[in-house]
């Protein structure tokens, strides 16, 4: 019997174009990176030396893909990118490796092996919620993909620059979306570095509106049923992929040299 579509098929909402090829893929996933720190630099994400994007290698999977070091997120270019293996070996790429993006990512990139893209930046919203030590709640339509798929680390050991910080956070991740990384910020992942980077950003905004509504009052928390609902339509991998794309259309026209194929 044929399966019912999807709520992203009635949608309308088109697959993501992997690639069999693993150069054309690896491509790909690299031009997603450079991408994901342009829309996190235009979000105001970009918080000095704070954050970092990875992406696994499609032929290397035990290996990364991530900027160096001190780059601005609006300036990094595909040909910078550290191609990093597991144990913080820098195999290509130019520029120094930030040690807190190789012990959180490496670990969480290890424990879910399904895991494209994961995502970590200081934003404001996100360090602010995180300092009250709770999930984000369903008060809005954009904050149910996070519905039942996010969690909280509760501990800071303080900067991440031991690999069993990096242990404990992916512990904590479990098999969520997203963690909340107590008064730190926020982290995200995917199946594709596209969605991982819009988790981030929706969550940082959804964050944004749970502080703003809860200062000005008592917001209302949307059923579990709805909100379980709403998580089916607005909290899929394909959604997330999609929303990414939406976003990069704008920087790709300002500057198509770097997502030429």
């Amino acid at each position: 019997m044929d399966q019912p579509p999807t709520i992203a098929e009635l949608a309308g909402i088109p697959g993501r174009p992997d690639s069999d090829d693993l150069d054309e893929e690896r491509r790909r996933r690299k031009t997603a990176v450079i991408g994901g720190y342009r829309i996190l630099s235009r979000f105001g994400l970009d918080e000095g030396i704070s954050g970092h994007i990875t992406a696994r290698d499609p032929e290397r999977p035990d290996t990364f893909w991530t900027a160096p070091f001190g780059r601005h997120f609006a300036t990094v270019t595909p040909d910078e990118l550290l191609h990093v293996a597991s144990d913080g070996t820098i195999l290509s790429g130019r520029g120094p490796l930030n040690r807190a993006a190789f012990v959180i990512h490496s670990k969480v990139h290890e424990a879910r092996p399904e895991v494209v893209g994961a995502v970590h930046a200081h934003g404001l919203q996100g360090k602010a919620f995180s300092s009250l030590h709770r999930l984000l709640s369903p008060i809005t339509q954009d904050a149910c993909a996070f519905h039942d798929d996010h969690s909280i680390y509760e501990e800071y050991h303080g900067v991440a620059l031991d690999e069993e910080e990096g242990r404990r956070i992916a512990q904590a991740l479990g098999a969520n979306k997203a963690v909340i990384l107590t008064n730190h910020g926020h982290l995200t992942v995917g199946t594709s570095v596209e969605s991982a980077v819009w988790w981030y950003v929706s969550m940082e905004r959804s964050m944004q509106a749970e502080l703003t509504a809860r200062a000005a009052g008592e917001p209302v928390v949307l059923h579990d049923k709805i909100a379980a609902q709403t998580y089916a339509a607005v909290g899929t991998e394909k959604v997330g992929w999609f929303a990414y794309s939406t976003i990069i259309q704008k920087i790709a026209a300002e500057e198509p040299e770097l997502f030429a194929a």
